[in-house]
């Protein structure tokens, strides 16, 4: 049952989504950014928006994974009888 909890526990880590998706996010912005038009670059004042926030996008998600990585999730401990509320 513990070794379930763990694997949830990591399994279901915020960090884990939020750096995922961001990472998802950032490679599409990215991709935008590189393909980007002279009209949309005329529009941004020549400031390649697409291509530094899909950057920073891919560097946030990067940094939840890995900060996932190095301190995992740790299941909560169950409560023993003695550590129980009594009535």
């Amino acid at each position: 049952m513990e070794a379930q909890s763990a694997t949830a526990a990591r399994l279901f880590d915020v960090r884990r989504i939020i750096g995922g998706l961001f990472v998802i996010y950032g490679v599409i912005v990215t991709i935008a950014g590189f393909t980007a038009s002279d009209a949309d670059l005329e529009k941004a004042e020549d400031i390649n928006i697409n291509l530094w926030t899909g950057l920073a996008m891919l560097a946030l998600g990067l940094f939840f994974l890995i900060w996932q990585q190095l301190r995992p999730a740790v299941p909560p401990v169950p409560a023993t009888e003695e550590q129980l509320p009594r009535e």
